[in-house]
């Protein structure tokens, strides 16, 4: 294994990495190079947040809402919503409730919204159909499981951006906690051909009460909505721990574990998914992105590396409702566990947009 002598990416399961004549990622090379493009978290970063916020109240005049946005009830959802409320935003938020939400995530999301006096709209997709699209994805061996909950989320959000003829869409996404991610082992959840032919293959059920939404009607909505979509936590000063004491202040938010263990099917495909099948410790991704912040140096990355992923008596727990939501029995997992790793362009995918892809690579 070779790791970054600047961040802590390594290559045990990226074939997307390269390292320069001092053993320096291209991950963090290109983060540090894009900052001064995309993260402002200064005086310049004040002006284009006033800027940002005239614009969006501008843009809601006349209308229920200035802007909306999916609220998991993980940090930086959480975070931006407590911000908003606090710029005077009107925001309607979304969430869906895919029965894998966790109590503490419930809890926080209930405390967060009634504080910050955000409507909230709570999506529940039809279980069954849901679950049979999740064990499909499973049963295909590909990495991104979160595929059918992230297409969901989008088809509600631009469902209700049309019926309240909203523009904005506040992102969580941001550069102080996100600046590096894995390009291997991901793949766009907008790809709905891919979705069909997954579940074709795999699926034992109907999934035709799930909203689902394809990149060209994204493309399409974003046009006649003029639909912009914003990232105001690059705007300011975003620190991991600072915004979780903000947060437990301001509605007695509790924290959840580490970054995405808000909800028991991501958690255990941070946990055990990603590692078990495909040798991925998301957590390189995360402590490199705080590196790259300044808000850890690789030292203390790396002794956080050391630590175990996840205590195992919950990831038990986790793996056991996991199994039991998607009706797949022991020796189903252990079979699944065992077979070898797939891409999803294993499997039918929409031409076009694979062809983006590869072209961007």
């Amino acid at each position: 294994m070779k790791r970054c002598t600047r961040c802590v990416m390594d290559d045990r399961a990226d074939q997307t990495i390269t390292f320069d004549e001092n053993g320096v990622c291209n991950y963090c090379t290109k983060a540090l190079a894009d900052a001064g493009n995309v993260w402002f978290p200064n005086e310049q970063g004040q002006e284009k947040l006033s800027a940002l916020l005239a614009r969006i109240r501008e843009a809601g005049k006349g209308k229920k809402y200035d802007c909306i946005m999916g609220i998991s009830g993980g940090l930086d959802s959480s975070y931006l919503a407590y911000l908003g409320s606090k710029w005077g935003l009107r925001i309607l938020g979304v969430h869906v409730d895919d029965g894998f939400d966790t109590d503490i995530s419930k809890n926080n999301i209930q405390k967060l919204c009634k504080a910050a006096k955000i409507d909230l709209v709570t999506i529940t997709p039809d279980a069954e159909q849901f679950n049979d699209l999740t064990r499909a994805y499973m049963l295909a061996g590909v990495p991104n499981l979160a595929t059918p909950q992230d297409n969901v989320l989008f088809a509600c959000l631009y469902s209700y951006m049309r019926e309240h003829q909203i523009r904005y869409f506040l992102t969580g996404a941001n550069f102080a906690l996100e600046s590096i991610l894995q390009r291997g082992n991901t793949y766009t959840p907008y790809d709905t051909v891919n979705i069909r032919a997954i579940h074709r293959r795999f699926g034992r059920k109907s999934i035709r009460k799930l909203k689902l939404i394809s990149r060209y009607r994204v493309i399409l909505e974003k046009k006649l909505l003029g639909v912009q979509t914003v990232a105001p936590l690059n705007l300011v000063p975003y620190e991991r721990d600072q915004a979780f004491r903000e947060l437990a202040d301001f509605c007695g938010f509790q924290y959840y574990g580490s970054k995405h263990l808000e909800n028991i099917l991501t958690a255990f495909i941070q946990l055990y998914w990603f590692p078990k099948k495909f040798g991925v410790d998301k957590r390189t991704s995360h402590l490199s992105s705080m590196v790259v912040s300044g808000q850890m140096s690789r030292e203390e990355a790396l002794a956080e590396l050391e630590k175990p992923v996840c205590d195992e008596q919950l990831l038990s727990a986790y793996i056991r409702i996991v199994k039991e939501r998607l009706g797949i029995s022991d020796a189903e997992f252990e079979q699944i566990m065992a077979s070898p790793a797939k891409q999803h362009t294993d499997y039918p995918t929409d031409l076009l947009l694979t062809l983006g892809r590869n072209l961007r690579k």
